[in-house]
């Protein structure tokens, strides 16, 4: 069997086939399992996944998935890769490996970006209740092209308003408008809520048992949608000073770290981020995060994909042809069905966590 066909294989077709094949992964190499229902109210069962391998002195390699939901299906595939390659190989002596799988649950089950309440988790984590409030500069204006109140339909010019919203704006100004994070439209994208999202509050009140004694921490947070396609860059968060980016350029090869000095287009920075919490929650402890963003389609696919599943979340019948179609290419445009596309993005993957470990452990 040829390594593409391998890495395909590493894809679950639904969170709940994600969810068994991870925890029977993490007991196949005698990982602790610790389970965190979203609504313990719930049919189904949902839930945030953490498996923990290694004593809790040891420094600590943290690989999250799903914040994204339908994001997860590319986070559980490299996380299972993972579990497997440690299976095979043997336990790695001396480090402590922290695998969170599918923060956002709801939106993975849902093929959604967002959970329950339409926030995104990536905007959510603030450490100020009175934060939750506004919208950046442009987006009140962007909110009739972005969240039209009706389905979704073919004959709209997309493409032909983007472009001209972009010329008017200048495309990184329009996609910080966009991308940073707003608490003002509720059925909008990139919504960051009215308050800390049971996600959070999990996150919260755990973490400091997952990362433990552990003198050090290495954090990657498994993300797809923005970049080349198969491509990957880490980014490090909005605080990283100078000397923390060289040190990310020097680990992980300066091709594939962004520098927030040398922004490209496509880059912007967003608030209530997922790692830049974690890394103020730890203080003063040595807790490096980044975001490893793997690329598919271009940035205006996935914008109308995400607008498109948007509107019919909220205006379609769950069976409409309309509906159906927008899930099917928000699977598409942040986990493609292409053998190349899986098999290079869980090379990619578990030699960046290699390269973590590595530097995990040479650090003192």
């Amino acid at each position: 069997m040829n390594e593409g066909i391998l890495s395909e294989l590493h894809f679950s077709h639904s969170y709940a086939e994600a969810r068994r094949r991870f925890i029977e992964a993490a007991r196949t190499v005698n990982a602790s399992v610790h389970s965190y229902a979203i609504d313990a109210t719930a049919s189904e069962n949902l839930t945030i996944d953490v498996a923990i391998i290694g004593a809790d002195t040891d420094p600590a390699l943290v690989v999250s998935s799903g914040v994204h939901g339908v994001e997860g299906f590319f986070g559980s595939a490299v996380q299972l890769a993972l579990l497997e390659r440690l299976a095979n190989a043997g336990y790695r002596a001396g480090a402590r490996f922290v695998l969170i799988h599918a923060l956002n649950p709801y939106g993975y089950a849902r093929l959604r970006r967002v959970n329950e309440d339409n926030v995104d988790l990536n905007r959510n984590f603030l450490s100020d209740a009175n934060d939750y409030v506004g919208a950046p500069e442009g987006y009140a204006r962007l909110d009739a092209f972005l969240n039209p109140p009706s389905p979704p339909s073919r004959l709209e010019c997309f493409r032909a308003t983007a472009l001209w919203n972009i010329w008017r704006m200048g495309l990184s100004a329009f996609l910080q408008a966009v991308a940073q994070g707003q608490y003002e439209f509720p059925k909008g994208l990139f919504f960051g809520g009215k308050y800390a999202s049971r996600c959070m509050h999990i996150v919260q009140d755990h973490c400091g048992t997952w990362i433990a004694d552990a003198p050090r921490v290495m954090h990657l947070d498994l993300h797809t949608g923005l970049g080349a396609f198969g491509g990957y860059k880490l980014h490090p968060t909005a605080s990283a000073d100078a000397a923390l980016v060289d040190w990310f350029a020097g680990t992980f090869g300066a091709e594939y770290v962004q520098q927030p000095s040398r922004r490209d287009l496509t880059a912007y920075t967003v608030s209530g981020e997922f790692g830049e919490w974690m890394q103020q929650h730890f203080e003063p402890l040595d807790y490096r995060f980044a975001v490893a963003e793997f690329g598919t389609y271009n940035i205006l696919r996935v914008l109308a994909a995400l607008r498109a599943e948007n509107r019919a979340h909220h205006y379609c019948a769950p069976d409409s042809p309309a509906y159906l179609r927008a899930k099917e290419e928000l699977r598409e445009c942040f986990c493609p069905e292409s053998p190349a596309w899986r098999h290079q993005v869980i090379d990619a993957g578990l030699r960046v966590i290699e390269q973590g470990i590595e530097a995990l452990l040479s650090t003192k």
